[in-house]
């Protein structure tokens, strides 16, 4: 998930229809106050039901809003600062491609390099891929395998999944398109990406970042992993609203390397890191010192991945597309480079216009609220200085998320309703238990728990929960990890015994984040 896919790549375009019927002018906001912003965001924060939330603003090279609101944890009441510590989950992919671009600066890479060239172990899912594949393929979403393909190595957090079961995971999945042709977007090769930088480097892709990007920048509260903070008094607490109301959940644990999604960081060091990059990589009193060259800014904010352009005619925008860790687009004649992130109870967007020299970075801590306030809260930003109305983002995000999740929530009624109506269907437990296997994921197993089906993940122990009969060989899995709506269906292959032999699987709600891959399993029963 550590791009949230539900709202804040939908945040814009899925209004398109409610904006073709309400395009009538209100009151225009011009270039909003502090004080604006204060009551935008303590609107934002209470209609979401956010626990708290941080933002930034630069403009012109100058931070003219920087503050926090709400609670870094219900629990502690702490209010949250613009020093408050948040994962910024995908908004770290920058981070990567920086490091990276750095790397090539030196000599030490180019960018077409083959990844084997640095990983020799690297296996695509065919020789050309594993042939062709260069450095900026593993950062631009188009490498023909499906949206979130083997996040369920490290989604939930907690499994043991190591980077060598990284790199040899793809040659095990299936393609969903040609290579470089499509749009998919994609964590773990960001991941490989991490590993290439610590073999070029020589030291951890940790090590890399704090010492080449975030110490020169004097981002002095960031870090590039979390057992590098030593003081954790002004932490954000993960929360969730899942459940109906706000509670805190645990965080979410980073494995293997934090390319994808790693980086703890603040709006106030935040505001340096946005700076930089309006720089085209140049920082310091005089601009005279240089983090990455004018080239490889150019190449980070230069489109590799075409995306369909947003047709929201509010905003006039001809192109879309992924650049190398941005997300880059024209909007009423000015380039937008964003990025959004999400892990469980951490949503984050970094939005910057650099024609306007303006960035903003919001950082929330509660799932699902925090995309809707960071979306809300940018574009009416971003409106005001793009010389647009007053849209009424927060009222219209309010309205449009509530659908979305009564939707869902009703889909999943129903599927635990015919559950209920067939707890007395007789099943033969003893032909569905036993030890199933996928060639990435690795071992599960299906056993009986007080007269019920169970199943357990070996690798990932939070997937791990009772199994109800649904409907002919299927059963719905309710997970006892419960900090996210990831309850799955299970639908078992019989031979002609009756015995299963194979189990496919799928989410059970249409709003399930995208990272519970578990349409890409082919589980087969081992003989034990």
């Amino acid at each position: 998930m550590f791009k949230n896919n539900r709202y804040s790549r939908k945040g814009t375009t899925i209004l398109t229809s409610l904006l073709f019927i309400c395009l009538a002018s209100t009151p225009t906001f011009a270039q909003l106050t502090s004080q604006k912003i204060d009551l935008l965001m303590e609107d934002a924060l209470t209609k979401f039901k956010v626990a708290g939330a941080s933002i930034a603003i630069v403009k012109d090279g100058k931070i003219i809003h920087q503050k926090g609101y709400g609670v870094a944890s219900i629990e502690t009441k702490k209010a949250v600062n613009e020093n408050t510590n948040f994962q910024i989950a995908s908004n770290s992919k920058a981070f990567t491609t920086a490091a990276l671009s750095i790397l090539e600066d030196e000599g030490k890479l180019k960018w077409t390099d083959k990844v084997k060239d640095h990983i020799p172990e690297f296996k695509m899912y065919n020789d050309y891929v594993t042939e062709n594949f260069n450095i900026q393929d593993l950062l631009t979403h188009r490498s023909g395998l499906g949206l979130g393909v083997g996040d369920l190595m490290f989604f939930p957090d907690g499994s043991n999944f190591t980077i060598k079961d990284v790199l040899n995971s793809f040659q095990y999945f299936k393609p969903v398109s040609a290579f470089r042709t499509q749009y998919d977007y994609d964590n773990l090769l960001y991941i490989v990406a991490g590993e290439l930088i610590a073999r070029t480097s020589g030291m951890s892709y940790e090590a890399f970042v704090q010492k080449r990007i975030i110490e020169p920048l004097q981002m002095n509260n960031s870090f590039a992993a979390s057992n590098l903070i030593k003081d954790k008094s002004n932490l954000a607490v993960a929360h969730s609203s899942e459940s109906g109301t706000i509670k805190t959940i645990d965080s979410f644990g980073i494995q293997m390397n934090g390319a994808a999604g790693g980086i703890i960081s603040n709006v106030a060091d935040m505001a340096k890191w946005m700076t930089v990059a309006m720089n085209k990589g140049q920082y310091g009193p005089d601009l005279k010192t240089t983090l990455f060259s004018e080239k490889n800014h150019n190449e980070m904010w230069r489109i590799h991945t075409v995306e369909e352009a947003d047709q929201n005619p509010r905003y006039n925008s001809h192109f879309r597309g992924y650049g190398l860790g941005w997300e880059l687009a024209d909007v009423k004649g000015n380039l937008e480079v964003s990025h959004t992130g999400g892990l469980p109870g951490m949503l984050s967007i970094v939005k910057m216009y650099p024609d306007q020299n303006l960035g903003i970075v919001i950082l929330t801590n509660t799932q699902n609220g925090g995309a809707g306030l960071f979306i809300a809260v940018s574009n009416a930003i971003s409106d005001s200085y793009l010389g647009l109305d007053d849209f009424g983002w927060t009222d219209k995000m309010v309205t449009w998320m509530s659908q979305d999740e009564a939707g869902g929530d009703d889909v999943t009624k129903k599927v635990w309703e015919k559950a209920a109506s067939s707890k007395n269907v007789k099943i033969k437990n003893e032909d569905f238990i036993g030890v199933y296997a996928d060639k990435w994921f690795g071992e599960i197993e299906v056993f009986e728990k007080n007269k019920q089906l169970w199943f357990k993940s070996y690798r990932s122990p939070k997937l791990n929960g009772p199994m109800a009969f649904y409907n002919a060989n299927t059963f719905a899995i309710k997970w006892e990890y419960r900090a996210m709506n990831c309850d799955a269906f299970a639908m078992f292959s019989l031979d002609e015994t009756g015995k299963a032999q194979a189990i496919k699987m799928k989410g059970i709600s249409p709003n399930i984040d995208f990272s519970f891959d578990f349409q890409d399993l082919d589980l087969k029963r081992v003989q034990k």
